[in-house]
Formats: structure tokens, C-alpha cells, sequence
């Protein structure tokens, strides 16, 4: 199921107005898991889990940031939540940021493990191969976890 890493470098010049800038928008990650490695400049947030407030993830000098993804959400069947977040720009610096996105193979199903169901929990997903919800996640513009509701039952 493993598929290849895919390795971003991601460049956000310094922005003299950051409250006109979006960043990038509010979404969670489709991968499995991401690892992040942030300059000691940050502008990650994280949605807290009980209201509508960011919390700032500040970097720290030679740690990695580790993001559940949507699919191990998925296949935990919702006991592991992928986290919803976003990047601001920054007014005074320049910024960088490289996440690695653990993904399946391109044509790899996947959805509840039989193992999470086998006490007989309900599946809250339905099988999906991830080529199908890697492209309907590019095809919309991030908001939020609402890609979620591709797999959702």
C-alpha cells in the first residue's frame, strides 16, 4: 500500500500586509502522514479542537512537525483525527517550509481497517483508492476537511 513520498519546498516571500494574504488556506492533509520541517521563522496553525481558534506551532530548532493525514484517519476509522491547518504569511521575513507527504500507492484502496471493525464498529468510510481522492482533493479549493466527505459513508 506504501506508494512514493512526495517532497514539497515551499517558498512564501515576505509580505508587507499579511492580513491581505491567505497563506494557504485551511485544509488537512490527504496523506498518510506528513512530516514537516519548518524554518525558525514559523506561520503554521493548527484548528483548536474545541472552537474556532489557531493555535500558533512555533518551531523548534532541529524538531520535525508529524501531521496525521485524512488516510489515517480513514483507516482508524475516525480514532486517529487528521488535523486542520493553515500557513500565514509572515510581514518581516521570508519563510520556508518542507513537508514530505507519506502517501499510498496511486492505486492502492484503502478505508477502515478490518482490524478497527472486528469488535463491530460501524465504518463511518467507504473503500476509496487514492488516485480518486487524491485528484477530487486538487480539484477543489482547500476548505477546511471537507474533502473528508469524499470517503465518508
Amino acid at each position: 500500500m506504501m506508494g512514493s513520498p512526495i517532497v514539497n519546498f515551499n517558498y512564501y516571500p515576505r509580505c508587507p500586509s499579511p492580513d491581505l494574504t491567505a497563506g494557504v488556506r485551511p485544509h488537512s492533509d490527504i496523506s498518510t502522514n506528513t512530516v514537516l520541517l519548518q524554518d525558525d521563522n514559523g506561520g503554521l496553525y493548527v484548528r483548536a479542537t474545541d472552537d474556532d481558534n489557531w493555535i500558533h506551532v512555533p518551531p523548534i530548532d532541529g524538531a520535525l512537525v508529524i501531521n496525521i493525514g485524512d488516510i489515517q484517519r480513514i483507516m482508524s476509522n475516525d480514532r486517529y483525527k487528521s488535523i486542520e491547518h493553515r500557513e500565514v504569511a509572515n510581514g518581516s521575513n521570508n519563510r520556508i517550509s518542507v513537508p514530505i507527504f507519506v502517501n499510498p500507492g496511486a492505486d492502492a484502496l484503502f478505508g477502515p481497517l478490518p482490524e478497527v471493525l472486528e469488535n463491530g464498529e460501524q465504518s463511518l468510510y467507504k473503500q476509496v483508492m487514492f488516485s480518486d481522492y487524491f485528484k477530487y482533493f486538487f480539484s477543489k479549493t482547500r476548505d477546511g476537511k471537507k474533502t473528508m466527505d469524499f470517503a465518508r459513508i
